[in-house]
């Protein structure tokens, strides 16, 4: 009788666990443009490096012309507030914000740069996000080099 309720009490537990684990996860917003060929996954463990290769090539080659700028980035996936706006870095809704909060990392990069679009950059962007594989595979290697 111990051993039936022992079970029942764990396969229980794994039904439900799920649900729970659910609510543990960071809520991270959905972005405005084409999702990126390389997928999520890609860009959850690599963008700190390529963030920090194309601050290196503006800062110390002054190269402003990346394809994966930081504007970009905020364009594609800024998050409307309450009044339509898009939200800035001090509201914890902030689609960078959400998830380092989660993984507990400190960001500086908008105590320089714009934590939101300003007016019509993200309708700017947008064509932009259409590129090829090719051309994102090409520039990933040339960040890679």
């Amino acid at each position: 009788m111990k051993t039936l309720l022992v079970s029942v009490l764990m396969m229980a537990a794994l039904l439900v666990s799920p649900v729970f684990a659910e609510g543990l996860l960071p809520n991270i917003p959905a972005a405005l443009g084409e999702p990126h060929p390389e997928g999520n996954e890609f860009w959850r463990i690599n963008h700190p490096s390529i963030l920090s290769h194309d601050r290196d090539l503006t800062v110390q080659n002054g190269i402003r012309e990346i394809d994966g700028s930081l504007k970009t980035c905020v364009a594609c996936h800024a998050v409307d507030g309450p009044d339509a706006a898009p939200l800035t870095a001090a509201s914890p809704e902030h689609a960078c914000v959400a998830c380092h909060e989660y993984v507990a990392v400190k960001i500086d990069c908008f105590q320089c740069h714009n934590s939101r679009p300003e007016e019509g950059d993200w309708a700017a962007v947008l064509p932009s996000l259409g590129g090829t594989p090719e051309s994102l595979r090409a520039y990933l290697e040339r960040i890679s080099q």
